[in-house]
């Protein structure tokens, strides 16, 4: 295994703290430009259930955190110059789109683009890993599939990080989750490029946390959800899909866990009911913890340890191997589902009220429950995710 060099920790280090300090010191700024230019969730349907104005477009501290650390520690590669500029497009979509609530095919053609724009510059899956352990072909050459699964791949990832964003802090969290992760990954397999790019992400999304937690003062916006998911996958691509080993395949889909399982099961749920994998529903993962009776930031603390599960997994199967790795991932979800079920057990004793019997009476519940200061939904109650 590559030696971790010290000069590449200094250098992540100051990247996360400059970013982490430039999104600290901009949010009110990004806050105020945000109510003068329209940029607010007002609530006026069901899907709503904030009680007042919030401003969203508050990703926009994120990218200037990021932006700016990525220049003053990176040089302006050739792919480097392909994300940013990929990234730049997302921002200015996230922008409009908060500002006057885009239609969604628009959205998504732009996306594509962005894209795009990435892949030509060099940020190509150029190969797979064989998931196949037994097979004697180690992976497979894509040839010219390498460019629609890579813009297949960056959009994804894009839109799954917006549709997980639903509660206050979720997105920001899981992306500073995935972040540290990747960055973990990087410095241990000697790719100091993507640790500096990874710790300029977390920072940003650090810097922006405080913020972003319920009671939110303001909402990351399709601004700041896009441009995760859009620099996540660009990165993952970097420093993941390069190597000849099965880490290539598995570590991408742990470390984005909960976003692709979240939006792969929302697109199967409506394509079931004879839907639009677009329409918006109350069936996301975060919806379901609300249902059953957590609190807002009970659901939010229960995702983001999900996801330092998965993240933790993806760093174990990088430095110990397969099989160890797989055990672990084994252990740690039995703890968790035993914790979850006393949990439950404990909650459901201690207020001594029966489960819902049906949808009506978990609606009804929900509501009666976020009727204080937990009333205040993210995202994915603020547009049409």
């Amino acid at each position: 295994m590559p030696t971790i060099q010290l000069p590449v920790i200094g250098f992540s280090a100051a990247a996360l703290l400059t970013s982490a300090l430039v999104a600290l010191l901009t949010t009110p700024v990004v806050r105020a430009l945000a109510f003068r230019v329209g940029a607010v969730d007002v609530p006026k349907d069901s899907r709503r259930m904030h009680n007042h104005p919030i401003p969203r477009m508050g990703g926009l501290a994120i990218f200037f955190g990021f932006l700016l650390s990525v220049l003053i520690f990176l040089p302006l590669t050739r792919e480097l110059r392909g994300m940013l500029l990929g990234g730049v497009i997302i921002v200015i979509l996230g922008i409009l789109d908060d500002i006057y609530a885009l239609p969604a095919k628009p959205k998504f053609l732009v996306q594509i683009a962005a894209a795009l724009v990435a892949v030509t510059q060099g940020n190509q899956i150029d190969f797979l890993s064989n998931p196949n352990i037994f097979s004697s072909e180690p992976f497979w050459e894509l040839g010219w599939l390498s460019v629609p699964i890579t813009v297949l791949w960056i959009v994804g990832i894009t839109n799954a990080v917006n549709l997980i964003d639903g509660l206050d802090g979720l997105a920001c969290g899981v992306s500073t989750i995935s972040s540290m992760t990747l960055l973990v990954i990087a410095l241990s397999v000697a790719e100091p490029d993507v640790a500096i790019l990874t710790a300029a992400l977390a920072g940003g999304c650090i810097g922006f946390l405080p913020y972003n937690l319920n009671p939110a003062k303001i909402f990351m916006g399709d601004t700041g959800s896009t441009f995760l998911g859009f620099v996540l996958a660009v990165v993952s691509i970097q420093g993941l899909f390069k190597f000849h080993m099965i880490i290539s395949f598995a570590v991408p889909f742990l470390m984005l866990g909960l976003p692709i399982f979240d939006t792969c099961f929302a697109i199967l749920r409506r394509v079931a009911k004879g839907q639009s994998p677009m329409t918006p529903d109350r069936g996301h993962i975060h919806h379901r913890l609300i249902d059953m009776g957590f609190t807002q930031k009970q659901a939010v603390a229960m995702l983001y340890v999900i996801s330092a599960i998965l993240g933790l997994s993806a760093v174990v199967l990088t430095t110990i191997g397969v099989v160890k790795a797989m055990f672990f991932l084994l252990a740690l979800g039995c703890a968790g589902f035993l914790a979850g079920k006393l949990y439950l057990s404990h909650n459901s004793a201690s207020t001594g009220e029966p489960p819902p019997r049906n949808e009506g009476e978990r609606r009804r519940k929900h509501r009666t429950q976020l009727s204080g200061n937990d009333n205040f939904f993210g995202e994915e109650d603020t547009s049409d995710k």
